[in-house]
């Protein structure tokens, strides 16, 4: 089999990783800077560079791991010299506005819309991980999605770890706005709503569950602008939902209706705990452990070391308080709970006190 890459960033990249630890007699091309191109290539993550987009004609499956615009663009340059049963997807977040372009376009290729609902906060190639699609709800929409014609491609993503979904296109849109993109751009508003101006020193206190509930800000508009241009509408229609539901709660504060305000809460939590617990969000939950040190040289370096000796993988760390002569505290994040209790067991057994 032979799968183009076109896009070797954060997705891409994890594509390719995956593909390689769980296929490695599937042969991968990749099209993206050619420094991006020749690490994966020294890495040996990808056979060959494409030095072109349409080199990819010999491919069985093509993966658009780009921007909602430069993915169109490419489904353009690509519908007239793929293969016949050549399989086109991509990773976009938006999905009925390159299903219609496709729709337009004459090709003997096959377009089958994909969105892997996984992701981090920092992108790139350097950010790629091999198990970033494992337990992640990988979505396909249109028709030739649930055609046997799809199968290979199905068989592939659910072979790195990911739980293939069908949706029709403007019903995904629909749902990511409201799971997805509104999340986005509550979070960026509570950071600007609650640490605007210093006088306070609101940020020196905006820890833990702040920073949890606010971890999608720190995500770079360029990878969001194209998506909100795309889905405008349902994007419009969520945050209209979300601005009565805030108008609701701040009325019964101003009314000093706590029942009405208790029954929110209540129905909050209900939803909240019907949520999967098993499978990845569009931006993974990392899990974070607090360890007391003291000031002293090599402190880090025995926890990072026991960390690798075990083969645990940091996701984040944070110095958040360090007392000159005392100590203070160092928060590392990691996968999973299941990984993080791990990590905590292995500190906590060369002397460390952790939360």
């Amino acid at each position: 089999m032979k799968i183009a890459i076109l896009g070797l960033g954060l997705i891409g990249g994890s594509l390719a990783k995956a593909i390689r630890n769980i296929r490695p007699d599937i042969y991968v091309s990749a099209f993206d800077l050619p420094e991006v191109t020749s690490l994966a290539i020294t890495e040996k993550v990808i056979d060959e560079q494409l030095t072109s987009s349409i080199e990819v004609k010999d491919s069985d499956i093509v993966f658009l791991c780009l921007p909602t615009e430069l993915s169109i663009k490419e489904i353009e340059n690509l519908a007239p010299v793929v293969k016949s049963g050549c399989i086109i997807t991509d990773v976009c977040s938006v999905k009925e506005v390159i299903e219609k372009k496709w729709r337009s376009l004459q090709s003997r290729g096959i377009y089958i819309g994909g969105h892997p609902m996984t992701g981090k906060e920092k992108g790139g190639y350097e950010n790629s991980d091999p198990i970033l699609f494992e337990n992640a709800i990988y979505i396909l929409t249109g028709k030739e999605a649930e055609l046997p014609s799809s199968q290979v491609l199905i068989d592939l993503l659910s072979a790195i770890g990911a739980k293939i979904k069908f949706l029709d296109a403007s019903l995904h849109d629909t749902i990511v706005a409201n799971v997805s993109h509104l999340p986005q751009l509550v979070a960026v508003s509570l950071v600007n709503a609650a640490l605007n101006g210093d006088q306070h020193a609101f940020k020196d206190f905006a820890a833990g569950g702040f920073r949890d509930l606010t971890r999608v800000a720190s995500s770079d508009y360029l990878i969001w602008d194209q998506i909100i241009r795309n889905n405008r509408k349902q994007i419009l229609a969520a945050l209209s939902k979300f601005q009565k539901t805030v108008a609701e709660i701040y009325s019964s504060i101003e009314k000093e209706d706590f029942t009405s305000l208790q029954n929110a809460f209540e129905h909050a939590k209900e939803k909240r705990d019907e949520i999967p617990k098993n499978s990845k969000g569009f931006i993974n939950q990392l899990s974070d452990i607090f360890i007391y040190v003291k000031d002293e040289p090599g402190v880090l370096n025995r926890m990072t070391t026991v960390l690798f000796q075990n083969n645990i993988s940091i996701k984040d760390i944070e110095l958040l308080k360090m007392r000159e002569g005392t100590g203070g505290t160092i928060r590392l994040s990691f996968d999973s709970d299941a990984i993080a209790t791990q990590a905590k067991s292995l500190i906590e057994s060369i002397g460390f006190k952790t939360r």
